[in-house]
């Protein structure tokens, strides 16, 4: 039997944050395996299998070797698929003064999760194929430090966010609203507003109409690097 103090990492890098308040920030990301959606746009299908095994001691020395980025996100694939050891590394770090940020798709119970850690939630629309897997419980557990995103790919996805942020009254619950264009499956590797699967500015443009107390929320790191790089 595997050892419960360990979890199972597709890759551990330093870069900039690439969505999110945060974005521009230079960031450790730590991508763990496994996820039990098949959004259609998904970009990290190379998470769905595979990955290694680390313990926590030394998934905290990988972090403190890249000093002096005190700014941490925990992403996947579903973090929250290996819950029973990722909460006590989030422990042992926000002891050690980290800022945490935890991607997650909402799908699993948050309740558990450190009050410390910035969520942020990404609920799924219609044309990901997993639209109604949102655990709503969860919006109880949010604060002002949390984020809700949503990844847009048609007026119908729009459509929804749009009646979701206002049902919800989302703006009061949480630090931010994020809507963020999808990413077509097979990008060119021009780094341009071209490969969205929504163009950016009709998102905008929805938006100003309905006065959406949300923002824009662009994958940067697609615009500096090639669409398709990963470790970025």
């Amino acid at each position: 039997m595997a050892p419960t103090n360990s979890l199972v990492l597709i890759e551990l890098y330093q870069s900039v944050q690439g969505e999110s308040s945060f974005a521009g920030l230079p960031c450790i990301f730590v991508r763990l395996a496994g996820c039990n959606l098949r959004c259609s746009w998904c970009d990290s299908e190379y998470t769905f299998s595979g990955g290694t095994r680390f313990s926590l001691e030394e998934i905290e020395q990988k972090i403190a070797a890249l000093a002096p980025i005190k700014l941490v996100e925990f992403t996947g694939g579903e973090p929250m698929l290996q819950e029973r050891e990722l909460l006590p590394l989030m422990d042992r770090l926000l002891a050690q003064s980290y800022t945490l940020l935890l991607e997650t798709s909402g799908e699993r119970s948050l309740a558990a999760v450190p009050k410390a850690v910035h969520k942020i939630m990404d609920v799924k629309c219609p044309a990901s194929g997993e639209s109604g897997r949102f655990h709503l419980a969860n919006l109880e557990a949010l604060t002002s430090r949390d984020e809700v995103k949503f990844v847009v790919s048609d007026r119908a996805d729009y459509e929804f966010t749009r009646d979701f942020i206002r049902q919800h009254d989302l703006a009061a619950r949480c630090g931010h609203v994020l809507l963020s264009p999808a990413f077509t499956k097979s990008p060119t590797s021009e780094r341009s507003a071209e490969n969205c699967a929504l163009d950016p500015r009709l998102l905008v443009e929805w938006m100003l109409d309905d006065h959406l107390p949300a923002r824009l929320s662009l994958q940067i790191h697609k615009f500096i690097w090639e669409p398709l790089k990963k470790g970025v």
